[in-house]
């Protein structure tokens, strides 16, 4: 077997939406982590050395999970969940917005409110001490519950955490829980692909001309969390205004990471038997 191409997810989408949409200026994934990678200008890349490419544009993986300042909204509950992760001090932008980390900084809360407010009553349900024991898709069930009853919540919060005779004033605060925690990560996620947009200059409408800018997104997160996602796209319109927003399209590029590989793979054989011949 020989190795072709060697690539990861985000510019494997970035590849795959770009093929069919040349409009395609980044790509992210939003699911159990994060990523994300932009088309650069070659000029625009100082550590580039040696020829530019034909086309005059690479992509740049950011590995943005990692990203970190001190203008990130941590709260105590983030900290102790990085210092009792597998790697504590990295990925911290990843930790309070990806599918891995969501479900779990939702359960650390419920775990405070009951130890501290009793707010499942006398006793601190033994499951709420589990690590991960609540998942994103978990809170996401709870958090679409349209029921007049929450039975949804009360159900996840029965079957996961073994905690019965829930009221519905609890579910409807699970609730408004899970929609902070969501909504806190939607809003970086947005934030972020907004300094893309930035970097490139596309976010502001310049006079004479009518640029398609498109963001090729992929992920369970992104994808099956709708609250999460409409909530991203609509911070996006905010950061940009009325007039740049409508310069923006958001495109699902479903199973990116695998058909950009293909792609890639296929376009460097090519390329390599060309060299050869």
């Amino acid at each position: 077997m020989r190795v072709a191409a060697l690539i990861n997810d985000t510019v494997g989408t970035v590849a795959k939406a770009r093929f069919s949409n040349q409009d395609v200026i980044a790509g992210v994934i939003l699911g159990t982590g994060t990523n994300a990678a932009y088309i650069e200008h070659v000029n625009a890349i100082p550590k580039w050395q040696g020829l530019p490419p034909k086309s005059g544009e690479m992509v740049i993986n950011m590995e943005w999970g990692n990203f970190y300042c001190s203008y990130l909204p941590l709260t105590e509950y983030d900290h102790a969940l990085d210092v009792a992760s597998l790697n504590p001090g990295e990925q911290i932008f990843e930790k309070i917005i990806s599918g891995m980390y969501l479900g779990d900084i939702v359960r650390r809360v419920l775990l405070k409110m009951a130890e501290e407010a009793e707010f499942f009553g006398d006793t601190v349900p033994p499951k709420l001490r589990i690590p991960f024991i609540l998942r994103t898709p978990d809170m996401s069930a709870m958090h679409h519950d349209t029921s007049s009853d929450l039975n949804v919540v009360g159900k996840k919060l029965r079957d996961i955490l073994e905690i019965d005779n829930t009221s519905l004033k609890m579910r409807k605060i699970v609730v408004e829980l899970c929609d902070i925690v969501s909504v806190r990560g939607a809003r970086l996620a947005a934030a972020a692909i907004f300094g893309i947009l930035r970097k490139l200059g596309r976010d502001t409408v310049k006079a004479g001309e009518k640029q398609k800018s498109v963001i090729a997104l992929d992920g369970g997160l992104f994808e099956h969390y709708t609250k999460f996602r409409t909530c991203m796209e609509n911070t996006l319109k905010e950061l940009m205004g009325k007039e740049a927003a409508e310069t923006i399209g958001i495109e699902h590029s479903n199973d990116g990471s695998g058909i950009g590989a293909a792609l890639l793979a296929a376009s460097q054989s090519q390329y390599v038997g060309s060299e050869e011949s």
